[in-house]
């Protein structure tokens, strides 16, 4: 009987153990297929300077922080006086750093400028530029990390002007702006509201079966034992696993 319970308990656990892993790989391919971007490319049209972070990197996550959420503040252009000289620095997120994820239009004005940090953020890239107005909670900061970043020089003879954000340009029924026709020869590549990027190459996605096939190589080797085994002697296995070194079992 003692047996018995230990065999159940066994099997219990190898049970267990399947639910957790299985819970694993439905959690990662889930998480996967969100999606979202994995670098940014920042850049500065007046002083012809660029840079790049991956997600990894620390200042990743300090610039989306310091940019704020998407999705929030207005339609409407702010004054020109608080755009600080209409300097402009942009921020292009990228999703499996191929497809454009969200851009945003900085405008921190010059060296020791101390007023508002204007910012245009455009998240739904399928459907346009279309973006909301909102000033940094932290200008100071933001400005910081952006001269920290190498985007903050003097206007360079190889620059250009920036281009500014254009007015929100409605998509509503009956609307008189329509948009325009995509060429026929042209692939679309369009990222969901969801984040997954319905254009991209399907090898961009090859990561999120990881856990999948990590999952069945432990599956593989925890079960091989009773695999190779017929029920009763699956039985006999466990049963001589909890009888201990001392007892044999042996076919009547």
């Amino acid at each position: 009987m003692r047996g018995c319970r230990r065999g159940a308990r066994e099997l219990a656990s190898l049970t267990g153990a399947l639910t957790v892993l299985l819970a694993l790989m439905v959690w990662g391919a889930s998480s996967a297929s969100a999606g979202g971007p994995t670098s940014v490319l920042v850049t500065s049209p007046q002083s012809a300077e660029a840079t790049a972070l991956y997600y990894a990197d620390e200042e990743y996550g300090e610039l989306e922080q310091l940019l704020g959420p998407t999705g929030k503040g207005t339609r409407a252009q702010p004054p020109e006086r608080e755009l600080g000289g209409e300097r402009q620095i942009n921020a292009t997120w990228m999703a499996h750093d191929i497809s454009p994820w969200r851009v945003d239009r900085i405008f921190p004005g010059y060296s020791g400028s101390r007023g508002p940090v204007w910012i245009h953020t455009a998240a739904d890239m399928a459907h346009g530029m279309n973006g909301y107005w909102h000033r940094a909670e932290h200008p100071a900061q933001l400005r910081a990390l952006l001269g920290k970043l190498g985007v903050m020089g003097e206007d360079a003879d190889a620059g250009y002007g920036g281009i500014f954000p254009a007015p929100w340009e409605s998509q509503e029924p009956g609307s008189a702006s329509v948009p325009p026709a995509p060429a026929a020869d042209t692939a679309a590549v369009r990222v969901g509201a969801s984040g997954a990027d319905e254009g991209t190459e399907w090898w961009a996605h090859w990561w999120w079966a990881l856990p999948g096939v990590a999952a069945g190589a432990v599956l593989a080797l925890v079960l091989r034992p009773l695999a190779s085994q017929g029920p009763v002697n699956r039985w006999r296995w466990l049963r001589g696993r909890s009888s201990g070194p001392g007892q044999e079992l042996r076919d009547v």
